[in-house]
């Protein structure tokens, strides 16, 4: 559905007879193109301080590249920060750049943790256990 919306949005831009927006299709397309098929560079921040807010987590990443997406994760229930996000770049090399020089550094105040995100997959591959219920009673049948 996602794919669908983003190509919509693609042909109207691509179908104007202004040059200056065709341009900024031709510009703006190879962004679209490698957020849309996942290639992006996903990089797991923790840590964070809870005055920390998403403008700020893209604004200390952006000197190491092209900033995708910066989020922060919060509790649905009271809309605070659980103190660690995710800041999306565009290539490997912006994202292993990033890693090197931010793990350690201090942001709003904060020792900052910068790794590779993990993906679902990796994360079920961890080895932690699923609860299944009480455990079924031994000797009477």
């Amino acid at each position: 559905m996602a794919m669908a919306a983003l190509r919509e949005a693609s042909r109207r831009l691509a179908s104007t007879r202004n040059p200056a927006v065709a341009i900024a299709v031709t510009t703006t397309r190879p962004l679209l193109l490698t957020h849309s098929r996942g290639i992006t560079h996903k990089l797991f921040i923790g840590g964070l301080s809870q005055f920390a807010t998403e403008d700020s987590l893209s604004e200390a990443f952006a000197r190491y590249g092209q900033v995708l997406e910066a989020t922060i994760v919060t509790d649905k229930m009271t809309s605070r920060s659980k103190g660690f996000g995710f800041v999306k770049f565009a290539s490997e090399e912006e994202a292993n750049k990033a890693r090197e020089d931010m793990n350690g550094k201090v942001l709003n105040g904060r020792v900052i943790y910068v790794d590779i995100a993990k993906t679902k997959q990796d994360r079920a591959a961890d080895g932690v256990p699923i609860a299944r219920g009480p455990p079924k009673p031994i000797g009477d049948s």
